[in-house]
């Protein structure tokens, strides 16, 4: 059997496989995000104070990152089937665990049980659904997979808001049982076993690996905080993950085992298709976190609001999955990725546009469009990046490239905030410059001396007019900086090798010239 031959037969109830391994990565990506609205409730509840309480969200991204590169060495060491029952277990034990902490100590140490329970899930995932299905449906399982991936983290502060407000916010964390109890039960019964493959394990190349994730996301999570280099704590994080980078690459170079087998590396497709997904990643979810803010409290909607407002790009992915999702897979991924990005391109340039007093359907209209873009993008994406990769590399190569999309975020997330804060203080004080007694419509003079401090309310409604505007051209300019970037990616589409494509295999890799 050559390296990308496909098992001749798949397990009968392998879509109950399928729908319970996606329940469980949902159940994963939704607690990035459901969290972080409860995050006020639970500082009262376990006495911590505002800066201590974000140890909640950065013990479980660190966790996350830490465990992700191990993912391919369990699974070669004790098979798919019972790390992914593992994985899920402990996942669905540390929310229990979450939800009846009593103080901060025992809450950060359960979030990072269950961090390093769940960080498996997403490249697990994706090796069962590539595993699990013929190569004419892999198409659509990449956009299921795409569409949990992008969703989960858009719905869980819709869902974290509910819960907390009509419950507690402990119930955000038992709402996991019913779904691993439930996603276990499944693995257990009808999940075939899979061979194994017990190869060494690196742990100088993991650790140096988990040390440089490690001092890079305490660079983003913290920086902000600590007003970035003028701080010696983000100085030292950035040393550390710096000189911890490049003694990883060495010894990746050199190790006769490595962490990660260098055939995945070697691999031109895999390369550029990663550093194309890390950029998408770090467009996407700095939108995402732009947007809610942006509708807030410039826009002025209400939570509500704002989170169905964060709808239309699922709906946008979800039409063109419909539509196209039997027949994309035959398209050329080097020509659909271009068109997919010229597309989130333009809806990026449409964001442009926008104003507080635009009616609504042009937010909608922009994110149905750049969902589309989405579809084109991330699902030719996919399947570009394991198209010349042989099967056995898959569980590494996903747990790389889940690692790589998880570091791209948080560093997409961190930038947008340093450019916004950046941007809205220099509009504010070329605004702010142009503002004084001569351009206010009232006679500040007279309001003071009549009515004493109440006398300003006209000049703070000017500087409140000024601060919306000096946000709105803040975002603004992130929007259009996304756009020219994301055009100039175009260009290294082009630079992946060309597929096959044949009438009963949509997409097959040329491997070797053959």
């Amino acid at each position: 059997m050559s390296p990308t031959a496909e098992p001749a037969d798949l397990p009968r109830h392998r879509f109950t496989i399928i729908a319970a391994t996606m329940a469980g990565m949902f159940m994963q990506m939704l607690d990035t995000t459901v969290a972080n609205v409860a995050l006020p409730h639970m500082r009262a509840t376990l006495a911590a104070t505002q800066e201590t309480i974000t140890w909640v969200l950065t013990s479980y991204i660190i966790a996350s990152v830490v465990a992700m590169p191990l993912t391919g060495w369990l699974v070669d060491r004790y098979g798919t089937k019972r790390v992914l029952i593992t994985s899920v277990a402990l996942f669905t034990l540390a929310s229990i665990l979450c939800g009846a902490a009593q103080n901060l100590p025992s809450m950060v140490l359960f979030r990072i049980i269950q961090g390093l329970a769940g960080a498996m899930l997403a490249p697990i995932s994706q090796t069962v659904l590539l595993d699990l299905s013929r190569p004419d449906e892999r198409p659509r399982m990449m956009t299921v997979f795409t569409q949990v991936l992008l969703i989960a983290p858009l719905v869980g502060p819709i869902v974290g808001a509910y819960i907390t407000d009509s419950f507690s916010w402990r119930w955000t964390f038992y709402l996991n049982v019913p779904v691993g109890l439930g996603c276990i039960a499944v693995l257990a019964i009808y999940m075939p076993r899979s061979p194994t493959n017990p190869r060494p394990f690196d742990l100088v190349g993991w650790g140096l690996v988990a040390i440089a994730v490690s001092a890079l996301q305490l660079t983003i999570d913290r920086g902000y905080s600590q007003d970035w280099f003028e701080s010696g704590e983000i100085v030292t994080y950035a040393v550390v993950c710096i000189c911890a980078t490049w003694m990883a690459v060495v010894h990746m170079a050199l190790a006769p085992e490595p962490l990660f087998p260098r055939a995945i590396v070697a691999d031109r497709n895999f390369v550029l298709a990663l550093i194309l997904a890390s950029f998408i990643a770090l467009m996407v979810y700095s939108t995402v976190a732009m947007l809610p803010t942006l509708f807030q409290s410039v826009f002025g909607y209400p939570v509500v609001r704002s989170g169905i407002l964060m709808i239309p790009r699922g709906v946008g992915m979800l039409v063109c999955a419909t539509l196209f999702g039997k027949t994309i897979g035959r398209g050329n991924p080097r020509v659909m990725v271009p068109i997919g990005l010229f597309i989130v391109g333009v809806s990026l340039v449409m964001m442009t546009g926008w104003s507080p007093e635009m009616p609504v359907s042009h937010i909608i209209a922009a994110s149905l469009l750049q969902g589309m873009g989405l579809f084109f993008t991330m699902l030719p994406l996919n399947l570009l990046t394991y198209a010349t990769l042989p099967s056995h590399l898959r569980t590494d190569a996903t747990s790389l490239n889940n690692l790589i999309r998880n570091l791209s975020s948080s560093v997409g997330i961190a930038g947008s905030t340093v450019l916004l804060a950046n941007s809205v203080q220099v509009n504010h004080a070329e605004m702010g410059a142009s503002l004084h007694l001569g351009n206010i419509p009232a006679d500040l003079a007279q309001s003071v001396a009549a009515l004493g401090q109440a006398g300003q309310v006209p000049l703070e409604i000017a500087d409140g007019i000024v601060n919306q505007q000096a946000a709105m051209m803040g975002y603004l300019n992130n929007f259009a900086l996304l756009s020219i970037v994301c055009f100039a990616f175009i260009p290294l589409v082009f630079l992946t090798r060309s597929v096959r494509r044949t009438d009963d295999e949509p997409l097959e890799p040329m491997i070797d010239g053959h």
